[in-house]
This record gives C-alpha cells, structure tokens and sequence, in this order.
C-alpha cells in the first residue's frame, strides 16, 4: 500500500477514470469495425438512414413497445442498432454490455443447467479491519479499533479503497467457499460453474 492516496480520494477522479476508459473502449472497437470489409455498408447505411422512421422507432421503443421491423426503413434502422452494439458490447456499463452478460448467464444455463444457488454478496466494509487499512495511508497493517465516524469517513473518501476491499472477498469467496481453481471442494460441493454480476 502507498502512503500518497491522492488519486484516490479525489472525487473527480473515479468517473474521470471510468469516462476515459469507455471512451478508449468505444474508440478501439470501433478501428477494429473500420478495418473490417463490411464497413463500408455500416457507413453507406448511416448515410442513408431514414430519420423520422428511427424518431419513431426510438419513442416506441422508449414506451415499452416490442417493435417488430416491418418496413425496408425499419430494417434498416435496425441494422445500424446492431452495428452500434458491435462497438458497445466492449464498454463496461452500457446497455449492450448488459444484454450480453445476458446472453452467457443463458448459454451458461443451456451447458450446465440451472442454476443451484442464489448468493448475493454486500462485505460490510465500514467494519472490516482490511478495509480500513486500504483506506487509511499507513503502510503496514496495524488493526485498531476506531470510532464509527472516523471509519464512516475513511471508507467514505476513498471510494478505491472500498472497491478493493469488495474484489478481494469476492476472489475469497470463490477460492475458499466455492473451492475453484483449487484442490479442495467448496462448501456447498464441487462447483462446475459460476457467473457473478455487480450491481450498478
């Protein structure tokens, strides 16, 4: 650990961070879609696309409608919606991410059936000594007992520190409970398959 968490406690910072990564995300996707032979038809049917058509398109889709393509103008608005998902499957939070982990979470059910627990993790990281200490700015681990509001506030400011804490149990949770990757069984028996999400 560093004593300097300058970064860290910056509120900027995060979303500074995470903006920069979907952006670069999004830009090297779409060089690798710009590379492709079929980029020239993305980029014809950009250039021709019927804007009222997709008006519509958008506020029904909007409203909760299932639409289905009907018109050749339809089709066509729906084609450009599949290449823009081409490029946002690859950036973290978007719609298209989402619709994807989908997919696997059904293929992942199709190959080993359903699911046999149900486990929804929340570390209490307020409390827990390690995550104190990520948030803290002493470089060796030194567990103390600390009023709530100094640890409110530790754990508060420093948004890197609660992250951290929350990947590390998780890795031990999967390594110690689950038993994968490992020589021992997990608790609940030998674990074939796993699909963990975070809540956004």
């Amino acid at each position: 650990m560093y004593y300097d968490k300058r970064f860290q406690t910056d509120i900027h910072f995060p979303f500074i961070a995470f903006s920069h990564r979907q952006i670069s995300t999004a830009s090297t996707t779409g060089w690798l879609l710009a590379k492709k032979p079929k980029f020239n038809d993305i980029s014809q049917r950009l250039l021709e696309i019927d804007h009222p058509t997709l008006n519509k398109l958008i506020q029904r889709l909007s409203a909760g409608e299932h639409v289905q393509a009907e018109t050749d103008a339809e089709k066509q608005c729906y084609k450009i919606i599949k290449d823009l998902d081409h490029i946002n499957k690859k950036v973290h939070g978007s719609i298209t991410s989402k619709k994807y982990m989908r997919n696997e979470i059904w293929s992942l059910i199709a190959a080993k059936g359903a699911p046999s627990w149900y486990i929804t993790l929340s570390p209490t990281d307020v409390n827990h000594p390690i995550s104190l200490y990520y948030a803290s700015t002493k470089e060796e681990f030194h567990p103390e007992v600390q009023e709530y509001k100094h640890r409110i506030y530790s754990v508060s400011s420093n948004p890197v520190a609660s992250a951290r804490f929350f990947h590390f149990m998780v890795t031990l949770l999967i390594t110690h409970i689950f038993g994968v990757n490992t020589t021992h069984p997990g608790v609940y028996g030998n674990t074939s398959a796993y699909y963990g999400t975070v809540e956004q």
